[in-house]
């Protein structure tokens, strides 16, 4: 099988990438910086040479987008907003323009389209958009407006030989470094993860094994387009999710956050509260009505893989660091 990652270096792009090909497919990573023979530049915005990857392939799988991680300033936002839709629309052109398009486009969208909500879980049937919420900060309206035009951009694109599906995903949680499991589990370490304001938010998460395994039902069920919850079936208040984390690193205790101190630490990692604070209830209701199995279904049994998967990678860098230094040594 073909598959085109647009935005497929960044951490989703690592986790699909690596399984992808593992299982023998030919993917091709189109990004702003090329390295490599799988490789191919684009600029996120207009048509060129990378489109070429697209003609003939069986899938594509667009990931690009500006990171979260960052301040929620004014030029943030527009430039999350603007890499999202432009990236989108021009995926969209490249499948109408191919002589042979793909069978399947799966678009990377997220779970904080749904609202701020502490009660009932959002599935996609019935869950509710948000943007409209009381209470809570009025940027937060904009985040719901970026997903609802990412979306558009890829429903409204003519390729009406491609399925297109829209991966409305929770955090993906994985142990590779930089990635929000492991910012989560330095914390941890640290004894700082404890609740933060309070730690009655809902987290919706997604353990990397089983969004890989979502990808690949999707593309095999020709049944399913639209949008589709990624997101484990057990959201839990953060509490309790930082508790089981804590459990799963060996660490009894962590020191709560209050809202203040919350802002603090976002500003001082780069970051917004937004990701911590907005609740994300979303379960997926779609995914398990066609039958699909999650194998880390649960949060504190996930943590435990997760955790014990970071224990080994970090013992694997200490092995090479030390050979390496072995040999510059004789």
């Amino acid at each position: 099988m073909k598959v085109v990652l647009p935005g497929g270096t960044g951490q989703v792009g690592t986790i699909l990438d690596r399984a992808l090909t593992a299982a023998g497919h030919e993917v091709t990573l189109v990004t702003r910086h090329p390295r490599g023979d799988r490789q191919v530049a684009w600029d996120g915005v207009t048509l060129g040479r990378w489109a070429e990857a697209v003609d003939g392939s069986d899938v594509v799988i667009n990931l690009a987008g500006r990171s979260v991680s960052c301040r929620y300033t004014d030029e943030n936002l527009r430039a999350m907003m603007d890499s999202r839709v432009d990236s989108a629309r021009v995926v969209g052109e490249a499948i109408a323009a191919a002589a042979r398009p793909p069978r399947v486009w799966l678009q990377m969208s997220t779970a904080t389209i749904y609202a701020h909500s502490f009660d009932a879980a959002n599935d996609e049937a019935t869950g509710t958009i948000g943007g409209s919420e009381a209470g809570v900060p009025e940027y937060w309206a904009y985040s719901v407006a970026i997903a609802r035009n990412w979306e558009r951009a890829q429903s409204e694109a003519p390729t009406p030989g491609t399925r297109k599906v829209a991966l409305r995903s929770a955090m993906v949680m994985s142990p590779d470094r930089g990635g929000v499991f492991d910012v989560l589990l330095g914390l941890a370490r640290l004894g700082l993860g404890g609740p933060v304001a309070g730690g009655a938010q809902y987290v919706s998460w997604i353990h990397d094994e089983d969004f890989v395994r979502a990808v690949e039902f999707l593309i095999e069920r020709d049944d399913i387009d639209g949008p589709v919850n990624l997101a484990s079936p057990g959201p839990l208040p953060h509490r309790e999710f930082m508790r089981a984390l804590r459990a799963a690193c060996g660490v009894p205790v962590g020191l709560p956050a209050t809202r203040w101190m919350a802002e603090l630490g976002a500003f001082a990692l780069r970051s917004d509260t937004e990701l911590l604070l907005k609740s994300r209830r979303v379960v997926p209701g779609r995914l398990r009505e066609a039958g699909f199995d999650f194998a880390h279904g649960a949060w504190p049994q996930a943590a435990v893989d997760l955790a014990g998967r970071a224990r080994s990678s970090r013992a694997a860098r200490r092995g090479r660091a030390g050979a390496a230094a072995s040999r510059w040594r004789s």
